[in-house]
């Protein structure tokens, strides 16, 4: 049985959007598709004090930004856009089409086809998430997107320049300097200098989140995403310190963000909890990650392995760190999560920085039923069928008897007219 060593907030407090919250983005998204531009400007110089002539970055902006960054900046966006770059090719290169005669003289495919047009959401706000133009921007390229865009909101009325570079150098056709939901209404329904996209994609705080859910169906989105989590999973290997840097190391994402340490040995548990009070005396995000782990953080000591898988699945968090004997275990059993983070040698910063696999990524137990942002995320997987004269037959036989079963006599009128042409069936 489960012991509760630290408990946070009811998960289900997360649940809930924000009354406040949904109001305030219905009214800006119905203000923008009524009056466009003009709603997208207001807006913009109210919550970001920022009215440009025009919200597109020209190249020579754009340029300014990259050559106002040290050589080794540049050279580390591009590293990590190379990391993931070349695991995103990897990935879709594992997305075969499928062409298969399933009965002679029928043939059934399946072909991946590429979105045509993305709005790539970049946070700037607490911090600037360069990151995130990776993850986004880069993978749509790989995806064979044809028009890819991007917006971030003006960091005190200026552009950041290692968020422009990191847009620019992973591909993006154009570069806007606006946030919030006039960003995420400006993609999906148009203005006069923004053409609408297919699709939106990228993390952001709850109004934009909360845009993305009440725009979804006019465009595609990646997936629906709450505060980071992370969840560690320790045995009697493991160490207080490690467990404390790298829940703190998430925790800093912001105060409502879940950090979930489940451990089998009550020595792990304490020193964890210990290590925690004197690690926030000097980091220097400890506001935001003090406050995040006072009210969603958790110690939860379990009997063995296998308790700790049960918790491990029930949680579903977001990113999952292994810090066990053997970590492959879990791997080889774990079925809810957004990412795995296997051994003491890597962590969740690795995944949100560099490594190479996406780091937006299924919250709030979506890793039941979803995974994260990747190639095959900006791809539509369609299908084809096509018959000869005597498979027709055949299928539109059974074809036939079927729709009479449900009384689709129109239905049933498509089978027999194929009967009689190339059967010479009487169906009358």
């Amino acid at each position: 049985m489960a012991e509760i060593l630290k408990s946070g907030m009811d998960p289900e407090s997360l649940d809930a959007v924000d009354k406040s919250v949904r109001e305030t983005v219905q009214a800006i998204l119905e203000r923008v598709r009524t009056e466009g531009s003009a709603a997208v400007r207001e807006y913009s110089q109210k919550f970001d004090n920022w009215n440009p002539e025009s919200f597109r970055l020209s190249d020579a902006e754009i340029q300014d930004c990259i050559d106002s960054l040290p050589a080794q900046t540049i050279d580390d966006i591009k590293f990590a856009q190379a990391q993931i770059r070349g695991f995103a090719e990897a990935q879709k290169a594992s997305m075969l089409p499928v062409e298969v005669e399933t009965i002679p003289g029928v043939t059934l495919g399946h072909r991946h086809i590429p979105v045509k047009s993305v709005g790539c959401y970049v946070p700037g706000g607490r911090y600037p998430m360069v990151a995130s133009a990776h993850m986004s921007v880069v993978t749509a390229r790989v995806a064979g997107v044809d028009r890819v865009i991007a917006c971030t909101p003006p960091t005190n009325g200026k552009a950041h320049p290692a968020t422009i570079a990191a847009m620019a150098l992973g591909g993006a056709d154009e570069i806007y300097l606006l946030g919030g939901v006039q960003a995420m209404a400006a993609m999906a329904l148009g203005t006069d200098e923004i053409a609408p996209v297919d699709m939106l994609v990228g993390p952001g705080n709850a109004f934009v989140a909360e845009s993305k859910r009440q725009l979804f169906g006019r465009v595609g989105i990646d997936l629906l995403a709450g505060p980071t989590e992370i969840l560690v999973l320790a045995d009697d290997t493991a160490d207080g310190e490690m467990c404390a840097t790298d829940l703190l190391g998430q925790a800093e994402h912001g105060p409502n963000s879940p950090a979930v340490l489940v451990t089998t040995s009550r020595r792990v548990a304490e020193d964890t909890l210990r290590e925690i009070d004197r690690q926030l005396g000097t980091l220097k995000t400890a506001e935001v990650a003090g406050k995040a782990w006072a009210d969603y953080g958790q110690v939860i000591l379990v009997e063995d392995d296998e308790e700790m898988l049960r918790e491990a699945e029930r949680i579903a968090s977001e990113h999952v760190e292994v810090l066990t004997e053997n970590p492959r275990w879990f791997l080889d059993r774990m079925t809810n999560y957004g990412s795995l983070f296997l051994g003491k040698e890597t962590n969740v910063a690795y995944g949100d920085k560099v490594i190479g696999t996406n780091h937006t990524l299924p919250t709030k137990t979506a890793a039941r039923y979803t995974g994260g942002l990747w190639v095959g995320k900006f791809m539509k997987t369609v299908t084809y069928q096509q018959c000869t004269e005597e498979a027709s037959v055949v299928i539109g036989e059974y074809c036939s008897r079927l729709c009479a079963i449900e009384n689709f006599w129109g239905h049933k009128e498509q089978a027999d007219l194929r009967l009689r042409r190339y059967g010479g069936r009487n169906t009358a």
